[in-house]
């Protein structure tokens, strides 16, 4: 099956203004394959900057290391490098620019990190927090420029957790967060370009700059200086063409930018023998649409699709998983000539489990590759701020370069390939020449040890019931934010489920929060269970103990402690009764004192740390009130005293403040402390009737809950 030749005048996937934003010339241009080449390559680039550096990201943290030894000389966290840079090198200037956050992902972000990466630091050195996008959407390009000349586009943000060589071995002591501990393996790409492209790029960043700001930024001054391209970083391409293609949302009187997604759509149609497309979602639509389509054809092309075992943690794994699971059933069922492969790289170390897939990447045939920030998502579609590179043989200026280009897309496949088979380049490009067949080449070179593993993205058939289409989960354009909540929260009830799997289901999520709760907020180590009921215990013996309970709830909530792990240590300590009463009782004044906190310090304090954000949900907490703050609680969407400030510093009154807390905490503090508690009377005495109670209170408190949804519902629609 040889696709006919392709002139670069008639067959061209590339089209400016369609399906890219431009195409510019770049004298080199490299593929970095995981975090050790990229970071370092990113590090070199930027300890060189003489003008101007910009980086975007969807998360930044400054307590990481580009460079886990470093020996230049620099500091290594990426703050502190960062200030080094602009503070010993006169008229450098540097702007940091990071998604202004959701609160649903507080505990896995870096806090104050305006303070450390923008308060502290040389007054050239600028951090802000975009918050110039949709209801809903999210800043997810990641570009990093230097100087204007040098430019990084991939996967990659400058944060925890995603450094990682290619052994991606399991006992690697570099691989660990700013806090010492280990994480899993992790697998991402990006690109390295110099020349136009870079310039390019560079007014990209100062677009989104201005856009994030307020604050106009110019384009360095051109001098003589050699490029700080990274030393000994052999190009894999030079004089070459490469477009940008960009996903920019409706908003602010700015049009929507689609052309990520007519690139993928176009690339797909263009396709003759095999797509190769390694992401870390499978929810678009219109990908899906388009590539069952493909499937459907007698002489369509192969598709192969390298993507993560499952996604991370299980609020993605119950959303993004649902739709991914649904995608892959249609694909399935459309691929009746046997051309769909779904696989996930299989590391021998982690068991069951597979590599830790964050790539971008799609390549079609020999001809045409793109890697980036863009998902194969409905939201890097059309929802959220993406930029990718193109490089396409047809687009190229002569024969020669266009099959230098091809060269290129068919090495970078087969590197990826190499890499989750374990085996060389040579090998996969040797075996797909003599199979004809990407997919019979795979099949051939798939071992027993590290390799790559069919993938069966399967969930529950109750689970798949229980989630909503993908307009809500995952949209493709900007969203009312009325009509969000109406769909969030429909009117209608859920279609029915049996009791066991809401059971289930409200267990997981109980277990879930107090994991995360106690893990991730940076005072883990002081949340020790037993050093907790330890001092409730002494607590306990003291006359006061009511009035010291409530002290250390006040305490606790200025120190940021999650209030879960205190509710269920007041259940365990005090008993069911007495807990729940002593619960609210805390919970409420740490929840007045910290809105006070926030009341005092003013709005604009608070959006210095929590961004602009906050007056759009200042407005949303004032216009709702109770219902507004009652649904806040019983969403895990924040932190307790993230919450309490934000909700002081806004423009709700403090009596519909505390209503809504009690009515929204209520039903979490009563199931916290009673499971709590049934917890440890089943350790104690493991008798049927211990663990029938257990089951009664989880029971229990799930109906609780459904029936004060409606209520809740009842009173929004009689508004």
């Amino acid at each position: 099956m040889t696709p006919p030749d392709r002139s670069p005048a008639s067959a061209a996937v590339l089209r400016p203004g369609h399906n890219c934003w431009r195409l510019e010339s770049a004298r080199r241009v490299a593929f970095l394959i995981d975090g050790q080449d990229y970071f370092s390559a990113v590090r070199s680039a930027l300890s060189q900057a003489r003008h101007s550096i910009y980086i975007l990201g969807w998360d930044i943290d400054s307590r990481m290391k580009l460079v886990p030894e470093a020996n230049d000389g620099l500091p290594e966290p990426l703050g502190e490098f960062l200030d080094a840079i602009v503070a010993r090198k006169h008229g450098v200037q540097a702007r940091v620019l990071s998604w202004d956050f959701a609160m649903l992902f507080a505990l896995e972000r870096e806090w104050l990190t305006t303070y450390k990466l923008d308060w502290l630091t040389h007054r050239h050195l600028r951090f802000r927090l975009d918050d110039r996008h949709p209801f809903g959407a999210s800043h997810h390009q990641k570009v990093v420029v230097v100087d204007d000349t040098v430019a990084f586009v991939s996967g990659f943000d400058l944060t925890r957790c995603r450094w990682d060589t290619p052994a991606h071995a399991p006992d690697d002591p570099r691989r660990v967060d700013p806090d010492g501990k280990p994480y899993a393996p992790f697998h991402d790409v990006g690109a390295v370009v110099e020349g136009d492209v870079a310039r390019a790029l560079g007014q990209l960043a100062r677009d989104r700059w201005s856009r994030a700001t307020g604050v106009r930024a110019h384009p360095p001054l051109q001098t003589a200086h050699a490029p700080p391209w990274p030393p000994g970083l052999k190009p894999d391409l030079e004089d070459v063409r490469v477009a940008i293609a960009r996903t920019a949302p409706r908003f602010d009187g700015h049009e929507a930018v689609e052309e990520v997604r007519h690139l993928h759509l176009d690339a797909i149609a263009s396709a003759r023998r095999w797509l190769y497309l390694e992401n870390q979602y499978f929810s678009s639509a219109a990908v899906g649409k388009a590539l069952e389509q493909r499937l459907a054809e007698a002489e369509g092309p192969e598709v192969v699709l390298v993507t993560p075992q499952r996604e991370s943690g299980w609020l993605e794994e119950t959303t993004m998983g649902v739709l991914r699971s649904r995608l892959h059933r249609r694909l399935g069922a459309a691929d009746r000539h046997g051309r769909y492969r779904p696989y996930c790289p299989s590391l021998p170390a982690l068991g069951e489990q597979c590599l830790n897939v964050h790539s971008k990447v799609m390549t079609v045939d020999d001809e045409l590759l793109t890697v980036g920030s863009a998902n194969l998502s409905n939201r890097s579609m059309g929802f959220d701020t993406e930029c990718n590179l193109v490089i396409e043989a047809a687009c190229q200026r002569d024969g020669d370069c266009a099959q230098r280009v091809r060269g290129a897309v068919a090495a970078l496949r087969n590197r990826l390939l190499a890499e989750h088979l374990a085996i060389t380049p040579d090998v996969v490009a040797a075996t797909t020449r003599e199979r004809g067949s990407l997919v019979a080449a795979i099949e051939a070179l798939r071992g027993t040890g590290r390799t790559l593993r069919p993938a069966h993205p399967e969930v529950s058939s109750e689970l798949d019931a229980l989630v909503p289409d993908s307009a809500l989960i995952d949209p493709e354009a900007p969203l009312d934010p009325d009509r969000f909540v109406a769909e969030f929260v429909p009117p209608e009830t859920k279609p029915r489920v049996s009791r066991r799997v809401v059971t289930m289901a409200a267990a997981a999520a109980l277990l879930g929060t107090l994991a995360a709760a106690w893990r991730l907020t940076p005072l883990n180590e002081l949340l020790d269970l037993a050093t907790l009921a330890a001092l409730a215990e002494r607590l306990r013996e003291q006359p006061m103990a009511p009035l010291l309970t409530l002290l250390a709830y006040v305490v606790g909530g200025l120190l940021v402690m999650p209030v879960t792990a205190l509710i269920a240590v007041t259940g365990i300590v005090f008993g069911p009764l007495l807990g729940i009463v002593y619960a609210v009782a805390g919970a409420l004044s740490s929840a007045a004192v910290t809105y006070g906190l926030g009341r005092l310090l003013g709005r604009d304090a608070v959006r210095r740390f929590a961004g602009r954000r906050i007056n759009r949900l200042s407005r949303q907490l004032a216009r709702r009130g109770v219902v507004a703050m009652t649904v806040l609680r019983m969403l895990p969407v924040a932190p307790f005293t993230v919450v309490n400030v934000v909700a002081g510093a806004s423009q709700i009154s403090l009596r519909d403040y505390l209503l809504g807390t009690l009515l929204g905490m209520a039903p979490g503090i009563c199931a916290t402390v009673l499971f709590a508690n049934g917890i440890v009377d089943a350790v104690r005495s493991p008798d049927l009737g211990n663990l029938t109670f257990l089951a009664i209170v989880v029971a229990v408190v799930v109906a609780a809950s459904l029936l004060l949804r409606q209520q809740l519902l009842a009173r929004r629609a009689a508004r």
